[in-house]
């Protein structure tokens, strides 16, 4: 059975980040996949350590070539790849641990041919969301290149790293990076790609850690003439895209807009070098897990597990959402039809502060997702519909990983056990008094 996702990765000596970058993609929640560390005929360790990896993991496929470059290196990876959808890495970033759960999901559930995502732009100890379609959603090959081409160098659209490809798309129009070229071939893939899909979809959630600064075309010692002609060559396959995306009405409307290309491409590269706006300390950007609570023993480190679990699952939508944690988790709360009739009694159950949950309600209010009337008389508007979704998902795989390697008779036996504790802990508690 072919796995879900090829995962490819080019190495050259990187024996210093590689593993940072593999863990990254074995330690996911994600498990049907394909990983393809090709070696570019490294001169360190590097070629030893993706054949360490191949030996412990049999989802690991170690690749040895002679050092021929990146595209060429990812061209004979997709010679082999036979997942469903394709997935890029380069050696020294990493992905979040649902980066692949999260894509792959999007991509099933609106049936599109590409998935693009946020990232985080890393610049030493400092980590910066990065995006630009908001608030993301199912769009048309041509709303899509709409936003492109507002930002037509932006890194977010001509790298590969934080896509999710059709490898189907890909063999059936024989895409290959072109190995003649050692600028914007990302981009140029991605144009070729673009035009032959139909939907994309705009994921709002930073899964992937860039941290790479590539060199100049300068660094790389080429002639002034050979620069000139393979800038030449990107800026023409650049314009022929939109003429063939757009109608020819749209394109004589937005022609300014398509040259406007060659200004923003000018220099050495769409690598941004200074750190975003709204910046985080690396370790910030998401909620941590203590290691030592979390293989302690205790009632305590029991709620503490469950709850770090359900969080690692909810946070992706808060994210998404541009929430806090506290707030998605009280919409997840108020989703399911509480009872209680104060706001102490909404503090109780949810553990939260009075003065956090009212900070939380006023958000939600301000934001439409929610109406709130006489403290805790909520009802939940339209726009909490997408979010609902999304929270049903989440609670999905939490379930799931839970629940991971049970039998069908150990399901049906834990549930009894759980409603048979229910019950005692009813009634213990049932004669406190309410709120």
């Amino acid at each position: 059975m072919n796995p879900m996702v090829s995962i490819i990765i080019p190495v050259y000596n990187a024996e210093k980040t590689i593993r940072r970058c593999v863990d990254s993609v074995l330690n996911q929640a994600y498990r049907e996949f394909e990983l393809l560390l090709v070696d570019d005929g490294s001169t360190d360790s590097s070629g030893l350590i993706c054949d360490e990896y191949a030996k412990k993991d049999p989802r690991v496929c170690a690749i040895h070539k002679e050092n021929t470059g990146v595209s060429d290196t990812r061209n004979l990876a997709l010679d082999k790849a036979s997942g469903t959808y394709l997935q890029f890495l380069d050696s020294d970033d990493w992905l979040s641990p649902d980066a692949t759960n999260l894509m792959v999901r999007a991509a099933e559930e609106n049936h599109c041919d590409m998935v693009i995502s946020d990232f985080y732009r890393v610049v030493g100890d400092r980590v910066s969301h990065k995006g630009d379609i908001e608030p993301g959603g199912l769009l048309t090959r041509e709303e899509f290149a709409g936003f492109m081409m507002e930002k037509p160098a932006d890194f977010y659209y001509g790298v590969l790293w934080n896509k999710l490809f059709r490898r189907a798309l890909v063999e059936e129009k024989k895409l290959r990076m072109d190995k003649s070229i050692s600028w914007c071939e990302d981009f140029m893939f991605n144009l070729e790609y673009i035009r032959h899909a139909k939907t994309i979809y705009a994921l709002h959630i930073p899964v992937y850690y860039y941290v790479k600064t590539k060199g100049s075309l300068a660094s790389q010692g080429l002639s002034l003439t050979k620069t000139i002609k393979m800038k030449s060559m990107v800026f023409s396959y650049y314009h022929d895209f939109y003429k063939s995306v757009l109608t020819e009405e749209d394109y004589e409307k937005n022609r300014l807009s398509v040259y406007r290309f060659l200004v923003d491409a000018a220099g050495d590269g769409i690598v941004p070098l200074s750190i975003f706006p709204g910046s985080k300390k690396l370790g910030d950007e998401r909620s941590t897990v203590n290691r030592e609570a979390l293989e302690s023993e205790g009632i305590l480190m029991d709620a503490y597990r469950d709850r770090k679990l359900l969080s690692h699952y909810l946070e992706p939508v808060a994210i998404k959402y541009d929430l806090a944690l506290p707030e998605i988790s009280l919409l997840l709360y108020l989703s399911q039809r509480p009872r209680v009739k104060s706001l102490k009694g909404l503090s109780d159950v949810t553990n939260m502060s009075r003065s956090r949950i009212v900070i939380a309600l006023q958000k939600l209010g301000m934001r439409e997702i929610i109406k709130v009337e006489e403290q805790v008389n909520i009802t939940l508007l339209s726009k909490a519909e997408p979010i609902l979704s999304d929270l049903a998902a989440a609670q999905s795989d939490y379930e799931k990983a839970k629940f991971s390697g049970f039998e069908e008779d150990e399901l049906i036996l834990y549930a009894s056990l759980s409603n048979k504790i229910k019950k005692n802990i009813e009634a213990v508690l049932q004669t406190t008094g309410g709120n």
